[in-house]
Protein backbone atom coordinates (compact mmCIF):
# COMPACT_ATOMS: atom_id res chain seq x y z
CA UNK A 1 0.00 0.00 0.00
CA UNK A 2 1.29 3.47 -0.90
CA UNK A 3 0.76 5.60 2.21
CA UNK A 4 2.33 8.89 1.00
CA UNK A 5 -0.87 10.07 -0.70
CA UNK A 6 -2.92 9.78 2.50
CA UNK A 7 -0.10 11.23 4.63
CA UNK A 8 0.12 14.29 2.36
CA UNK A 9 -3.63 14.90 2.59
CA UNK A 10 -3.47 14.88 6.40
CA UNK A 11 -0.43 17.19 6.54
CA UNK A 12 -2.53 20.04 5.05
CA UNK A 13 -4.92 19.81 8.04
CA UNK A 14 -2.81 18.49 10.94
CA UNK A 15 0.62 19.20 12.39
CA UNK A 16 1.38 15.57 13.24
CA UNK A 17 0.70 12.37 11.27
CA UNK A 18 1.82 9.14 12.97
CA UNK A 19 2.68 5.95 11.07
CA UNK A 20 2.11 3.24 13.69
CA UNK A 21 5.28 1.30 14.71
CA UNK A 22 7.45 3.47 12.43
CA UNK A 23 7.47 7.21 13.26
CA UNK A 24 5.67 10.53 12.74
CA UNK A 25 5.84 13.42 10.28
CA UNK A 26 5.66 16.82 11.99
CA UNK A 27 5.05 20.31 10.59
CA UNK A 28 6.06 23.72 11.97
CA UNK A 29 4.66 26.96 10.52
CA UNK A 30 7.29 29.51 9.45
CA UNK A 31 6.56 33.14 8.49
CA UNK A 32 7.50 34.65 5.13
CA UNK A 33 11.21 35.30 4.79
CA UNK A 34 13.79 36.82 2.44
CA UNK A 35 17.05 35.15 1.44
CA UNK A 36 19.22 38.26 1.06
CA UNK A 37 22.11 36.30 -0.42
CA UNK A 38 20.08 34.89 -3.30
CA UNK A 39 17.53 37.76 -3.38
CA UNK A 40 14.69 35.25 -3.02
CA UNK A 41 11.31 35.83 -1.33
CA UNK A 42 9.61 32.84 0.33
CA UNK A 43 5.92 32.82 1.37
CA UNK A 44 4.73 31.50 4.76
CA UNK A 45 5.13 27.72 4.83
CA UNK A 46 5.07 24.55 6.92
CA UNK A 47 8.53 23.08 7.58
CA UNK A 48 8.35 19.27 7.49
CA UNK A 49 10.37 16.99 9.84
CA UNK A 50 10.40 13.36 11.00
CA UNK A 51 10.49 11.90 14.52
CA UNK A 52 11.07 8.14 14.83
CA UNK A 53 10.23 8.17 18.55
CA UNK A 54 6.52 8.81 17.96
CA UNK A 55 5.27 5.36 16.97
CA UNK A 56 2.11 4.93 19.02
CA UNK A 57 -1.03 4.66 16.90
CA UNK A 58 -3.28 7.69 17.41
CA UNK A 59 -5.88 6.41 14.94
CA UNK A 60 -5.66 9.45 12.63
CA UNK A 61 -3.99 7.84 9.61
CA UNK A 62 -5.86 4.52 9.81
CA UNK A 63 -9.27 6.22 10.25
CA UNK A 64 -8.58 8.47 7.25
CA UNK A 65 -7.64 5.52 5.00
CA UNK A 66 -10.62 3.46 6.22
CA UNK A 67 -12.98 6.32 5.37
CA UNK A 68 -11.41 6.84 1.93
CA UNK A 69 -11.24 3.14 0.91
CA UNK A 70 -14.36 1.95 2.76
CA UNK A 71 -12.39 -0.81 4.52
CA UNK A 72 -12.62 -2.18 8.09
CA UNK A 73 -10.40 -0.50 10.67
CA UNK A 74 -8.87 -3.76 12.01
CA UNK A 75 -7.89 -4.91 8.53
CA UNK A 76 -6.07 -1.66 7.85
CA UNK A 77 -4.17 -1.82 11.16
CA UNK A 78 -2.57 -5.10 10.12
CA UNK A 79 -1.81 -3.87 6.60
CA UNK A 80 -0.12 -0.66 7.81
CA UNK A 81 1.95 -2.61 10.34
CA UNK A 82 3.23 -4.77 7.45
CA UNK A 83 4.17 -1.62 5.47
CA UNK A 84 6.02 -0.19 8.50
CA UNK A 85 7.96 -3.46 8.93
CA UNK A 86 8.95 -3.47 5.24
CA UNK A 87 10.21 0.15 5.49
CA UNK A 88 12.40 -0.72 8.52
CA UNK A 89 13.96 -3.69 6.72
CA UNK A 90 14.67 -1.57 3.65
CA UNK A 91 16.35 1.17 5.71
CA UNK A 92 18.45 -1.38 7.66
CA UNK A 93 19.70 -2.76 4.34
CA UNK A 94 21.12 0.72 3.56
CA UNK A 95 18.45 1.65 1.02
CA UNK A 96 16.37 4.80 1.06
CA UNK A 97 12.63 5.29 0.97
CA UNK A 98 11.19 7.98 -1.29
CA UNK A 99 7.70 9.28 -0.46
CA UNK A 100 6.42 11.40 -3.32
CA UNK A 101 5.58 14.98 -2.27
CA UNK A 102 7.06 14.37 1.21
CA UNK A 103 10.75 13.53 0.94
CA UNK A 104 13.41 10.82 1.43
CA UNK A 105 14.13 8.58 4.43
CA UNK A 106 17.47 6.85 4.98
CA UNK A 107 19.27 5.22 7.89
CA UNK A 108 22.02 7.33 9.42
CA UNK A 109 24.59 6.74 12.09
CA UNK A 110 23.56 5.17 15.40
CA UNK A 111 20.48 3.68 13.70
CA UNK A 112 18.76 7.06 13.47
CA UNK A 113 16.46 7.71 10.53
CA UNK A 114 17.46 10.80 8.55
CA UNK A 115 14.75 12.74 6.67
CA UNK A 116 15.21 15.15 3.72
CA UNK A 117 11.97 17.01 2.87
CA UNK A 118 11.14 17.47 -0.80
CA UNK A 119 11.42 21.05 -1.99
CA UNK A 120 8.57 22.82 -3.76
CA UNK A 121 5.77 21.51 -1.53
CA UNK A 122 4.01 23.82 0.93
CA UNK A 123 1.47 22.19 3.27
CA UNK A 124 0.24 25.53 4.67
CA UNK A 125 -3.30 25.83 3.30
CA UNK A 126 -3.41 29.63 3.67
CA UNK A 127 -0.39 29.91 1.34
CA UNK A 128 -1.87 27.69 -1.36
CA UNK A 129 -0.81 28.95 -4.80
CA UNK A 130 2.04 31.10 -3.46
CA UNK A 131 5.55 30.40 -4.66
CA UNK A 132 9.01 31.84 -4.08
CA UNK A 133 10.41 34.37 -6.53
CA UNK A 134 13.67 36.22 -7.16
CA UNK A 135 14.09 39.97 -7.37
CA UNK A 136 17.21 41.90 -8.27
CA UNK A 137 18.67 44.36 -5.79
CA UNK A 138 17.35 47.94 -5.80
CA UNK A 139 20.19 50.33 -6.66
CA UNK A 140 18.68 53.53 -5.30
CA UNK A 141 21.79 54.56 -3.34
CA UNK A 142 24.15 53.75 -6.24
CA UNK A 143 22.13 55.84 -8.69
CA UNK A 144 22.00 58.69 -6.20
CA UNK A 145 25.78 58.64 -5.81
CA UNK A 146 26.27 58.60 -9.60
CA UNK A 147 23.95 61.58 -9.96
CA UNK A 148 25.85 63.49 -7.29
CA UNK A 149 29.13 62.78 -9.08
CA UNK A 150 27.67 64.07 -12.35
CA UNK A 151 26.50 67.24 -10.63
CA UNK A 152 30.03 67.83 -9.39
CA UNK A 153 31.62 67.31 -12.83
CA UNK A 154 29.05 68.92 -15.15
CA UNK A 155 28.03 72.56 -14.56
CA UNK A 156 24.31 73.21 -14.95
CA UNK A 157 23.37 76.46 -16.72
CA UNK A 158 19.93 77.83 -15.98
CA UNK A 159 18.55 79.67 -18.99
CA UNK A 160 15.56 82.00 -18.77
CA UNK A 161 12.31 80.42 -19.76
CA UNK A 162 11.19 81.36 -23.26
CA UNK A 163 7.72 82.63 -23.70
CA UNK A 164 5.73 80.25 -25.80
CA UNK A 165 4.25 81.44 -29.04
CA UNK A 166 0.55 82.19 -28.88
CA UNK A 167 -1.44 79.07 -29.38
CA UNK A 168 -4.26 78.59 -31.85
CA UNK A 169 -6.64 78.83 -28.91
CA UNK A 170 -5.71 82.50 -28.37
CA UNK A 171 -6.37 83.28 -32.05
CA UNK A 172 -9.75 81.60 -31.75
CA UNK A 173 -10.63 83.96 -28.88
CA UNK A 174 -9.71 86.99 -30.99
CA UNK A 175 -11.71 85.66 -33.95
CA UNK A 176 -14.78 85.05 -31.77
CA UNK A 177 -14.56 88.59 -30.36
CA UNK A 178 -14.29 90.06 -33.87
CA UNK A 179 -17.31 88.08 -35.10
CA UNK A 180 -19.36 89.24 -32.09
CA UNK A 181 -18.51 92.90 -32.78
CA UNK A 182 -19.29 92.41 -36.46
CA UNK A 183 -22.70 90.87 -35.67
CA UNK A 184 -23.51 93.70 -33.21
CA UNK A 185 -22.57 96.33 -35.80
CA UNK A 186 -24.68 94.63 -38.46
CA UNK A 187 -27.70 94.57 -36.14
CA UNK A 188 -27.26 98.26 -35.29
CA UNK A 189 -26.95 99.15 -38.98
CA UNK A 190 -30.12 97.21 -39.76
CA UNK A 191 -32.02 99.00 -36.98
CA UNK A 192 -30.81 102.36 -38.30
CA UNK A 193 -32.09 101.54 -41.79
CA UNK A 194 -35.45 100.44 -40.38
CA UNK A 195 -35.83 103.75 -38.49
CA UNK A 196 -35.02 105.73 -41.65
CA UNK A 197 -37.57 103.70 -43.64
CA UNK A 198 -40.31 104.39 -41.04
CA UNK A 199 -39.53 108.13 -41.06
CA UNK A 200 -39.68 108.14 -44.84
CA UNK A 201 -43.11 106.46 -44.76
CA UNK A 202 -44.40 109.09 -42.31
CA UNK A 203 -43.17 111.95 -44.53
CA UNK A 204 -44.73 110.30 -47.57
CA UNK A 205 -48.14 109.90 -45.82
CA UNK A 206 -48.03 113.56 -44.76
CA UNK A 207 -47.30 114.78 -48.26
CA UNK A 208 -50.12 112.66 -49.71
CA UNK A 209 -52.63 114.07 -47.19
CA UNK A 210 -51.60 117.66 -47.99
CA UNK A 211 -51.89 116.99 -51.72
CA UNK A 212 -55.44 115.59 -51.33
CA UNK A 213 -56.62 118.69 -49.42
CA UNK A 214 -55.07 121.00 -51.98
CA UNK A 215 -56.76 119.14 -54.83
CA UNK A 216 -60.13 119.33 -53.08
CA UNK A 217 -59.70 123.07 -52.48
CA UNK A 218 -59.22 123.81 -56.22
CA UNK A 219 -62.85 122.82 -56.93
CA UNK A 220 -64.23 125.71 -54.85
CA UNK A 221 -65.15 128.85 -56.91
CA UNK A 222 -64.94 131.19 -53.97
CA UNK A 223 -62.18 133.68 -53.53
CA UNK A 224 -59.10 131.86 -52.37
CA UNK A 225 -58.71 134.51 -49.73
CA UNK A 226 -62.09 133.49 -48.30
CA UNK A 227 -61.28 129.78 -48.15
CA UNK A 228 -61.49 128.37 -44.70
CA UNK A 229 -58.25 127.63 -42.96
CA UNK A 230 -56.89 124.16 -43.65
CA UNK A 231 -56.11 122.31 -40.48
CA UNK A 232 -54.08 119.18 -40.97
CA UNK A 233 -54.19 116.78 -38.08
CA UNK A 234 -51.49 114.38 -39.16
CA UNK A 235 -50.20 112.31 -36.37
CA UNK A 236 -47.02 110.30 -36.54
CA UNK A 237 -47.73 106.66 -36.92
CA UNK A 238 -47.61 105.08 -33.47
CA UNK A 239 -44.52 102.99 -33.11
CA UNK A 240 -44.98 100.06 -30.76
CA UNK A 241 -42.15 98.01 -29.24
CA UNK A 242 -40.03 96.54 -32.02
CA UNK A 243 -37.41 94.56 -30.06
CA UNK A 244 -38.27 91.93 -27.45
CA UNK A 245 -35.82 90.30 -25.02
CA UNK A 246 -37.16 86.73 -24.90
CA UNK A 247 -37.16 85.00 -21.52
CA UNK A 248 -38.69 81.72 -22.72
CA UNK A 249 -41.08 79.96 -25.10
CA UNK A 250 -43.57 77.49 -23.66
CA UNK A 251 -45.77 74.82 -25.14
CA UNK A 252 -48.67 75.61 -22.82
CA UNK A 253 -50.12 79.08 -22.22
CA UNK A 254 -50.47 78.42 -18.48
CA UNK A 255 -46.71 77.95 -18.17
CA UNK A 256 -46.12 81.20 -20.03
CA UNK A 257 -48.50 83.10 -17.70
CA UNK A 258 -46.73 81.57 -14.70
CA UNK A 259 -43.36 82.76 -16.04
CA UNK A 260 -44.73 86.30 -16.58
CA UNK A 261 -45.98 86.48 -12.98
CA UNK A 262 -42.65 85.16 -11.69
CA UNK A 263 -40.61 87.75 -13.61
CA UNK A 264 -42.90 90.59 -12.55
CA UNK A 265 -42.45 89.60 -8.92
CA UNK A 266 -38.70 89.90 -9.53
CA UNK A 267 -39.12 93.45 -10.80
CA UNK A 268 -38.96 92.89 -14.57
CA UNK A 269 -41.31 94.52 -17.10
CA UNK A 270 -42.34 91.05 -18.29
CA UNK A 271 -45.16 90.42 -20.74
CA UNK A 272 -46.73 87.73 -22.91
CA UNK A 273 -46.42 88.58 -26.62
CA UNK A 274 -48.33 85.67 -28.15
CA UNK A 275 -47.41 82.42 -29.87
CA UNK A 276 -44.83 82.11 -32.64
CA UNK A 277 -45.30 80.19 -35.87
CA UNK A 278 -44.30 76.96 -34.08
CA UNK A 279 -47.12 77.33 -31.54
CA UNK A 280 -44.84 78.22 -28.62
CA UNK A 281 -46.05 80.92 -26.22
CA UNK A 282 -43.37 83.61 -25.82
CA UNK A 283 -42.55 85.59 -22.67
CA UNK A 284 -40.27 88.64 -22.64
CA UNK A 285 -38.15 90.28 -19.95
CA UNK A 286 -38.94 93.62 -21.53
CA UNK A 287 -39.57 95.27 -24.94
CA UNK A 288 -37.85 98.26 -26.56
CA UNK A 289 -38.38 100.50 -29.57
CA UNK A 290 -34.72 101.52 -29.63
CA UNK A 291 -32.42 98.83 -30.98
CA UNK A 292 -29.26 99.98 -29.17
CA UNK A 293 -31.07 100.10 -25.87
CA UNK A 294 -32.43 96.58 -26.50
CA UNK A 295 -28.96 95.21 -27.28
CA UNK A 296 -27.50 96.74 -24.12
CA UNK A 297 -30.31 95.25 -22.03
CA UNK A 298 -29.82 91.82 -23.68
CA UNK A 299 -26.13 91.81 -22.79
CA UNK A 300 -26.99 92.69 -19.19
CA UNK A 301 -29.54 89.86 -18.96
CA UNK A 302 -27.11 87.32 -20.46
CA UNK A 303 -24.37 88.30 -18.03
CA UNK A 304 -26.50 88.29 -14.86
CA UNK A 305 -29.74 86.34 -15.26
CA UNK A 306 -29.99 83.98 -18.23
CA UNK A 307 -27.36 83.08 -20.81
CA UNK A 308 -30.16 81.62 -22.99
CA UNK A 309 -31.97 84.94 -23.47
CA UNK A 310 -32.19 86.28 -27.05
CA UNK A 311 -33.63 89.23 -28.93
CA UNK A 312 -36.65 89.11 -31.29
CA UNK A 313 -36.97 92.09 -33.65
CA UNK A 314 -40.32 92.65 -35.35
CA UNK A 315 -40.38 93.62 -39.04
Amino acid sequence: MRLEHYIAELLYRYNCVVIPNFGAFLTNTVSARIDEKNQTFYPPTKVLSFNQQLTKNDGLLISHIASAKKLPYEELVEEINKVAQQWKIRLEDGKHIYLEGIGKLRMGQEQKIQFSPEEGHNYLASSFGFSSFNSGPVLRETLKQEAEQLEERIPFIITPEKREAPSNRAWLKYAATFLLLLATGASAYQLHNQNQNRQELVRKDTQEAVSRHIQEATFFEANPLQLPALNLNISKKAEGPMHHIIAGAFRFKANADKKVAELKNQGYDAAYIGANRYGLHQVVFSSFSDGQEALAYLQKIKATISADAWMLSEK
